[in-house]
C-alpha cells in the first residue's frame, strides 16, 4: 500500500474566496487537520499570496468579482503548477471541464462536507509528493512512440512532449497494462486515488488529453483503444 509522503503539519493551502464566512470556514476546518492557511478574497489578491508564499495547494472560488477563478486560474498557470481544487456553487459537468481544461486539478461543491474537501486534498497532496512511478527500460512501442519511464521522457514521432504529471501516472499504468482491458474504475482509483471511482469525467477529459499528445489521429486512436463503457486498452506491444 502507498504511503503518503507528506506531513500536513509542513503543507501551506491557500484558500481563495470572496466571502469571509467561507473562507473562515475552510480554514478553521483545514487548520483542525494542521494544516497551515493562507487567505485571499479575490484572483488578484490569490496571485500575489501565491508569488510571495508558494503554497502547496491552493482552494479557488469560481464565482468573484473582479477576477473570477477561471481567470484567476489562467495567470496562476502561467507562474505555477501548484495543484488547484475549484470550489464552486456550480456543478454542472460542462463548467468542471472547462476548469479542468484550464489547468484545475479537480473541483468540488461549496456544499461539500469538510471530510470530503479533507480528502480531495489529501488525495491531491499524495498524487503530487507521491514519487512517479518508473520503469528501468525504453519501452520501444513503434516506429512513431518511445516512452522512457526512468527518465520521464515520451518522444512522439522524434520529438519530446511533456506531459502533466496526471498525464505520466495514466500513460504509465495504460503502457504497464499493455493489451488488458482496464475499467474505468480501475483507473480512476490508480492514478486518481480510491476517492474518484465515480468521476468518470476526469478520465474521459485526460484520455482526450494523452491521445492529442501520442496519437497522429486522436479522433481515430491507435494507441489507447476505447472499450465502450467498460475502460481503455493500451494496444499490445510486440515482444
Amino acid at each position: 500500500m502507498e504511503k503518503d509522503s507528506f506531513d500536513q503539519r509542513d503543507m501551506t493551502i491557500l484558500v481563495v474566496d470572496d466571502e469571509p464566512r467561507i473562507r473562515d470556514y475552510v480554514r478553521m476546518n483545514l487548520e483542525l487537520e494542521r494544516y497551515r492557511v493562507l487567505e485571499a478574497c479575490n484572483g488578484i489578491e490569490a496571485i500575489e499570496q501565491l508569488r510571495e508564499h508558494l503554497p502547496d495547494l491552493v482552494v479557488l472560488d469560481v464565482m468573484m468579482p473582479e477576477m473570477d477563478g477561471f481567470e484567476a486560474l489562467r495567470h496562476i498557470r502561467e507562474v505555477s503548477t501548484v495543484p488547484v481544487i475549484m470550489l464552486t456553487v456550480r456543478q454542472t459537468e460542462q463548467d468542471k471541464i472547462h476548469g479542468l481544461d484550464l489547468g484545475a486539478d479537480d473541483y468540488i461543491a461549496k456544499t461539500a462536507s469538510p471530510r470530503e474537501l479533507h480528502s480531495r486534498i489529501r488525495a491531491l497532496l499524495r498524487r503530487s509528493y507521491m514519487a512517479a512511478p518508473a520503469r528501468k527500460t525504453e519501452i520501444v512501442v513503434d516506429d512513431d512512440l518511445k516512452i522512457d519511464f526512468s527518465k520521464r521522457e515520451v518522444i512522439v514521432r522524434g520529438q519530446k512532449v511533456v506531459l502533466r504529471p496526471t498525464e505520466y501516472r495514466l500513460l504509465y499504468h495504460l503502457v504497464s497494462n499493455a493489451g488488458h482491458l482496464l475499467t474505468h474504475e480501475t483507473l480512476l482509483s490508480k492514478v486518481w486515488g480510491s476517492e474518484y471511482r465515480d468521476e468518470a469525467h476526469y478520465l474521459r477529459l485526460y484520455i482526450t488529453y494523452l491521445r492529442q499528445k501520442i496519437e497522429k489521429d486522436p479522433a481515430h486512436p491507435h494507441y489507447i483503444l476505447t472499450e465502450r463503457g467498460i475502460g481503455y486498452r493500451f494496444k499490445e506491444l510486440e515482444s
